[in-house]
Order: C-alpha cells, then sequence, then structure tokens
C-alpha cells in the first residue's frame, strides 16, 4: 500500500485524535503519553508547542511499528510542514487550506488536513489531492453540515475538531465523519498538571468510539 494510503487508514483507524497543545516540549510529550496510555491511537501535535519537531521526532520514534498515528498541527506554511514531516509527522493539519503545504505533503506522501468550513474550500483542497478535509471549528458547524456536506461531495473524508466531546461524538460519527480531533474536553486535566485524568480521559474516548463503532 501507497504510504499516502497508509498513513490516512491510521488516522481512520485510529477514530479520535488527540488535538496536543502545551508550554513546554516536556509537558507536550508528557500528555501525548497520558493519552496513549488511556488507549487513543492518534496525536496531533500542535506547532504552538517549543520545539514541536523534536517532540514528534521522539514520539515517532517511540511508537514506531505500532497502531500508534502521529501528525503535526497547526502547521501554517511549508517550511513548517516540511519540518514536521522531517521529523517522522504521518500526517499534517492545519487550520486553514494553503496550497505551498498541500504541495510539499504530496512530495513527500504524507496526508494534508486542512481547515474548511464551505463547499468551495473543501472542493479546491480536494483538487489539490487533499485526503481529509477538517471541519473547523466543528462547534459552529455541527453534525448536520456533515450530512449536508457528503450529499454533494460522497467522496469527502471529514474530521471535524473543536466542540467535540463525549457526548456528541456519537452524532459526528453518525454524521459520516471517519474521525474527529479532540482537545480542550479531553485533555482539560492537563491545565493542572493532572496526567493521570489525562488517560482517564483518554479511556473514556476510546471506550465511547468502541462502543460507536460496535453499533
Amino acid at each position: 500500500m501507497l504510504q499516502k494510503n497508509t498513513y490516512t487508514n491510521k488516522v481512520a483507524a485510529a477514530g479520535v485524535i488527540a488535538v496536543i497543545r502545551a508550554q513546554t516540549p516536556k509537558q507536550a510529550l508528557e500528555i501525548s503519553e497520558a493519552v496513549i496510555a488511556g488507549g487513543l491511537k492518534g496525536i496531533e501535535l500542535t506547532f504552538t508547542v517549543p520545539q514541536a519537531d523534536q517532540v514528534i521526532e521522539n514520539l515517532t520514534n517511540k511508537y514506531q511499528n505500532t497502531d500508534v498515528v502521529i501528525g503535526a498541527g497547526t502547521v501554517l506554511d511549508p517550511i513548517s510542514a516540511r519540518l514536521a514531516i522531517l521529523a517522522g509527522a504521518q500526517f499534517i493539519v492545519s487550520p486553514s487550506f494553503n496550497i505551498e503545504v498541500a504541495k510539499i505533503c504530496n512530495l513527500y506522501q504524507i496526508p494534508y488536513t486542512p481547515g474548511c468550513q464551505t463547499l468551495t474550500e473543501m472542493q479546491t483542497a480536494l483538487t489539490a489531492g487533499v485526503d481529509i478535509i477538517k471541519l473547523f471549528p466543528g462547534s459552529v458547524a455541527g453534525p448536520q453540515m456533515v450530512k449536508a456536506t457528503l450529499a454533494p461531495l460522497p467522496q469527502l473524508n471529514i474530521m471535524p475538531t473543536g466542540g467535540v466531546s463525549l457526548d456528541n461524538m456519537a452524532d459526528w460519527f453518525k454524521a459520516g465523519v471517519i474521525a474527529v480531533g479532540a482537545g480542550s474536553n479531553l485533555l482539560k486535566p492537563a491545565e493542572n498538571g493532572d496526567l493521570a485524568g489525562v488517560t482517564v480521559n483518554a479511556q473514556k474516548y476510546a471506550e465511547k468510539l468502541k462502543e460507536i463503532r460496535q453499533n
């Protein structure tokens, strides 16, 4: 299987992608490991984290040859994208679509997931070879947006981020998304340094995902 397809499938299989933000590289690494310890398999390490590429390299080395998938988030330009890819990032996420980031991801056969809100943005992204659309902010769009979008564009792979919680996860998957991005609702205990709480939350998300997929 092509590398790009392999990584895209790993994102879909992970189902829940934890969006990691932190003040230091050490915190980012610890939060990521706490999430994985709870049973979630997807990590989006944002480039708002200092030395984000080094954290990505650490994580990809630690979890290589596993079903854990490590990506880079908040990637705004092709230079950051290339840094992340060279560090081992298996997917690239942006808050908005950037054609130059799409090109560098295609060059290295890495899935690109840009934030989009409108059908025009989504069609533009698809034309540029984008594999997964990040519906962002998800809290503004809602699951109904997924249903409405998939009607004219059934080939879309959608991952909402922003506003995803345990309470509405099932609604998103029922609407037709392939994965969800989870940030503050999942990682809130980390604000107080409670890594054990992050692991407990991750377990709840993993259990909810399993329940959704069994129904």
